[in-house]
């Protein structure tokens, strides 16, 4: 299950990405502003968002409201120290699907993700993603071109698999970092470069017209003639 975690709290942060890492298994992304979580939600796919109600540059009811308004569908859990009636009705009219105050335990946030995950809000993915002549296999993380296999790399699959999730729409470095390598990961940007160079001598060595495009000083935005936008 991936997860989002939007937390100004860097004690509280930290630990709830310990704990849904190590002991529920999870892959976390873990951000610490309203801004960011809009971003990260908006640019790839998680099953769960967990976010705080009190947080720098757009608190979370802000955060939910502007997601449902684009008919944002994946499962929201707020996270707050209001514990009164009426708080819990705002946060839950603002379009969050669960609610769990401060301070909690670990064990009954991994039970709420859980009952998030069994009610099934993600949209059925297909296995295998078809672009020009290309086909990949997200069960067996295998790419195919013409029925002959191409090999890549665990981190040029997941760099593959959320381009695709993203046709048309810039990448940031960041974005692209965090979601491979991990929030805090170690690695730097040339790392990023250097695994899109890698990825983009696999797909484009035969094609005229290329699919990654390098968007200067921001990232990189993947395009495919044959499928659309929207």
């Amino acid at each position: 299950m991936n997860i989002l975690l939007a937390e100004d709290d860097l004690k509280l942060g930290k630990l709830v990405k310990y704990v849904l890492e190590k002991k529920g298994g999870y892959q976390v992304d873990w951000v610490e502003n309203g801004e960011d979580a809009l971003v990260y939600a908006e640019s790839s796919i998680y099953d769960v968002l967990i976010v705080d109600w009190m947080m720098p540059r757009m608190d979370g009811i802000a955060v939910c409201k502007k997601l449902r308004s684009g008919n944002y569908g994946r499962a929201i859990l707020l996270l707050t120290a209001k514990d009164a009636l009426q708080e819990k009705i705002v946060g839950l009219d603002a379009g969050a699907d669960d609610y769990l105050t401060k301070p909690f335990e670990m064990d009954e946030l991994l039970a709420r993700l859980r009952s998030l995950k069994r009610r099934n809000f993600a949209p059925i993915q297909s296995d295998v993603v078809t672009f020009r002549t290309f086909s990949l296999n997200r069960s067996s993380h295998q790419l195919f071109q013409n029925n002959e296999e191409i090999i890549l790399s665990q981190r040029e699959y997941q760099l593959l698999d959320l381009f695709l999730q993203n046709i048309g729409y810039v990448l940031t470095r960041e974005v692209i970092l965090d979601r491979i390598w991990g929030v805090g990961s170690d690695v730097s940007y040339k790392n990023v470069d250097v695994t899109v160079k890698m990825l983009r001598d696999k797909l484009e060595f035969e094609h005229e017209q290329p699919m990654i495009y390098s968007i200067r000083g921001v990232g990189y935005r993947f395009e495919n003639e044959f499928s659309e936008k929207g």
